[in-house]
């Protein structure tokens, strides 16, 4: 099969187009052959590598893709071949204590796909058949893709981790993302008022449109926490998504008391420093999240099927062209989801 094959960590040259083997299913295991991927920060930094990452040579990045069945391996019995289906990028045991439990992302053995497994940017891939979801017939599998992993990761975080109720306030640092989008929406969606800091008119016009209340030019008022305080008549907010990492300090200036601070990430860098008097005198939570379960997945893109969550979608690129698609995505342009035609 085709593929984009990662052999070294570096810059987007890294990444070559080449032949690999097609993978074949085991027991319990499904082939897909990949119609559509996606891209996500995630492929950047494990192409550039990070300290104790370890990687399979060729690597082949990808979370998210949507295609259909192929081959079924020994076992299988809910699928068939020629089925349309998505990828649920959450890989567990499925026999540990928390799998067990129902938190199967806090697997003892989990594994992202295109992070420490191999990806889908390729024509295959294989997955455990309970990773799958069919697709009906009016859903595109270019929209299902761009949707799996972000709206999973931002229903899980809102909803699950943080509990949001209808009638509270929530405040996304930065408008275009995946993530904060989909924490746009699904923030709409269950009721709250939604208030967007962004780095432009353009990304916050953007932000607007998936539902945002109030928006905050951060180019124009650096001091944006100043802002939403105003904004809420000196209250805070009662949610904060922030993904930054280095945003904190003021996150806690513009939360509530008793305001919870939701992270899946840190573009802006994994180190530092916080004031720990805002925790402790604001009565803050900050809760960590990555992924979701397999409830999650299956809530939230039955919402982004019946259309009651729209994916935004920008720049669709041929396979062969990922590694411009990654250029792309790293220079902060997207308004939207970046994807790939396999």
């Amino acid at each position: 099969m085709k593929a984009i094959l990662l052999h070294q960590h570096g810059a987007p040259e890294v990444l070559t187009l080449g032949e690999f083997p097609t993978p074949q299913p085991g027991h319990g295991q499904v082939l897909v052959k990949l119609k559509a991927a996606a891209l996500n920060r995630l492929d950047l930094w494990v192409r550039v590598g990070w300290p104790g990452i370890k990687l399979e040579y060729p690597h082949i990045p990808g979370a998210d893709g949507a295609g259909e069945v192929a081959a079924l391996g020994e076992g299988v019995t809910q699928w068939q071949v020629g089925q349309r289906v998505v990828i649920n990028s959450n890989l567990s045991c499925g026999r540990c204590a928390e799998c067990l439990a129902g938190w199967d992302n806090r697997c003892r053995d989990w594994h992202l796909l295109g992070e420490t497994v191999r990806g889908t940017y390729a024509e295959y891939v294989v997955l455990p058949e309970h990773n799958l979801l069919a697709l009906p017939d009016d859903v595109e599998e270019r929209l299902a893709a761009a949707a799996a992993l972000v709206y999973h990761t931002a229903w899980h975080s809102l909803i699950t981790r943080a509990g949001l109720r209808a009638g509270e306030s929530v405040l996304v640092v930065g408008a275009s993302g995946g993530v904060n989008l989909a924490s746009i929406q699904i923030a709409r969606l269950a009721g709250a008022t939604v208030y967007v800091v962004g780095s432009n008119a353009e990304k916050l016009a953007l932000a607007e449109a998936q539902g945002a209340d109030y928006l905050i030019d951060r180019s124009k008022d650096e001091n944006w926490s100043k802002a939403v305080f105003q904004l809420t008549n000196r209250r805070g907010v009662d949610v904060v998504v922030d993904n930054v990492g280095t945003t904190f300090p003021q996150s806690f200036r513009a939360a509530a008391k008793g305001g919870r601070i939701l992270t899946v990430g840190n573009t802006g860098g994994p180190k530092f420093e916080i004031d720990n008097r805002f925790i402790f005198s604001k009565h803050l939570s900050i809760i960590g999240s990555t992924m979701g379960t397999h409830q999650d997945f299956a809530a939230v893109m039955g919402l982004v099927f019946a259309g009651k969550l729209h994916p935004v979608l920008d720049r669709d690129f041929p396979l062969s062209d990922a590694r411009l698609a990654q250029e792309y995505l790293e220079s902060n342009q997207q308004m939207g989801k970046v994807t790939l035609a396999v």
